[in-house]
């Protein structure tokens, strides 16, 4: 179990460092289209600027007078000039960026060859990060007024950051993802192993009961061979039933120690050819005995021939006479049972119909859980631990068979069972 835990652990933590390793790898491709796609706008974006700096309009004529520092046209300080004409350039700039898609901050600056700077944006400031720059080559007007090489140079800062606003759409959720898978794994992980310490806890109740019961039926089977000394003609059937009920206890509480050793996946059925007629034959006599005792009609039914199965005896026993305890138990005024057995093809199905109080539709798909109650009102009519039809159920299985029942409120129930039927070699 220990090993199974660090596996699960062990397979979780992988799956988990190798999805965030391919998200990683994801990123990184998305990050690499963004700075293509970015590269591509501002491409789109320099072209536009360099045309429209090409010719004389008010901005070049505004950034000559800025350049050149001549005041005789506009009546102002240079300096006035030029701040007049950067924020004008900037927000020229801004507009034509917008216009080819690209939303991130940046500087600029305009400088002639030997790096003379005439005119930087608002806020310009010298970074020590890695910029992204985008020189464009005036032409035209401009360098023909000043009769210099002008470069105006884009840089745009936090590129990394600009480009995962870009992929938010797709990182985001992606993340969001990953730590609900983690979520969900370890909530069932732990409902994993909470079941199997519930199981592990039931499975050592189980052993200590059925020691416990040991005692009891010893003791009864020691009072009934003692009774079988003095009974009478009369009594003898009864001491003979108690004898025959306190014998199969023994082996019920012996092979319950070996059904308890299946949740750590132990074989405990040895399946053998039989023909289950005599066996069931054996179990309707016994409990017809016992209805004539308790006022019960019961009538069974045996195809005849032989009933070749794969089956443990004991065990297919017991469930059969499970399902004729509860016919006999979930009944309202006298109980009208009936058992029929017939073969079919490679199937023997055994069927058990009573009148009892039945099962609501919505109850009905519970009724095999292990441990599960119907409760009418606040309080279980019956006493019980709602163990025999998971038994039941458990005991088919391993037989390779099948389990159906039908039931309405106040009309009865009918559970049938199928097992398959082999011919003997």
């Amino acid at each position: 179990m220990l090993n199974f835990k660090k596996g699960y652990i062990i397979i979780f933590i992988i799956s988990v460092i190798g999805l965030a390793f391919i998200q990683y790898q994801y990123l990184k491709v998305g990050l690499n289209l963004a700075k293509v796609q970015f590269n591509s706008k501002a491409g789109q974006a320099v072209q536009a600027i360099k045309q429209d700096l090409n010719h004389q309009n008010e901005l070049t004529f505004l950034m000559e007078q800025a350049i050149t520092k001549d005041s005789s046209y506009f009546k102002m300080s240079v300096d006035s000039i030029q701040d007049a004409s950067r924020y004008f350039l900037n927000d020229f700039l801004v507009d034509r960026l917008m216009q080819s898609g690209i939303k991130s901050e940046f500087n600029y600056r305009l400088f002639k060859n030997d790096s003379t700077v005439y005119l930087t944006s608002p806020n310009y400031k010298v970074s020590d990060e890695e910029q992204l720059k985008f020189p464009i080559v005036l032409s035209g007007y401009l360098p023909d007024k000043i009769n210099e090489r002008l470069i105006l140079e884009l840089q745009f800062e936090d590129l990394n950051n600009y480009f995962l606003s870009q992929l938010n759409g797709l990182t985001i959720p992606s993340l969001i993802f990953i730590i609900a898978i983690i979520l969900v794994v370890i909530w069932v992980l732990r409902s994993l192993y909470w079941q199997r310490s519930v199981i592990t806890t039931t499975n050592d109740f189980i052993n200590n009961l059925t020691h416990e019961l040991k005692t009891p039926v010893f003791s009864i089977g020691l009072a009934t061979k003692l009774l079988s000394e003095k009974a009478t003609d009369e009594t003898k059937p009864i001491v003979a039933i108690i004898r025959e009920q306190n014998n199969k206890l023994k082996v019920q509480i012996e092979k319950v120690l070996d059904l308890a050793g299946l949740e750590s996946r132990k074989s405990v059925m040895d399946l053998q050819l039989t023909d289950f007629r005599p066996n069931l034959l054996s179990l309707a006599t016994s409990f017809s005995k016992l209805s004539n005792l308790e006022n019960i009609d019961f009538e069974y039914e045996l195809q005849d021939g032989a009933y070749w199965i794969l089956c443990e005896p004991n065990h297919l026993e017991n469930a059969i006479n499970n399902l004729l305890d509860n016919a006999k138990k979930y009944s309202e005024g006298k109980p009208v049972i009936r058992l029929t057995a017939v073969t079919k093809g490679n199937q023997m199905y055994v069927e058990v119909k009573d009148n009892g109080i039945g099962i609501a539709e919505n109850e009905l798909k519970n009724v095999f859980k292990k441990y599960h109650r119907i409760i009418s009102g606040d309080l279980h009519k019956v006493r019980g631990y709602g163990l025999g039809l998971s038994y039941v159920k458990q005991v088919i299985r391993l037989h390779k068979g099948k389990v159906f029942l039908k039931s309405k409120i106040n009309e009865g129930t009918v559970v049938t069972i199928k097992v398959p039927h082999q011919l003997p070699r």
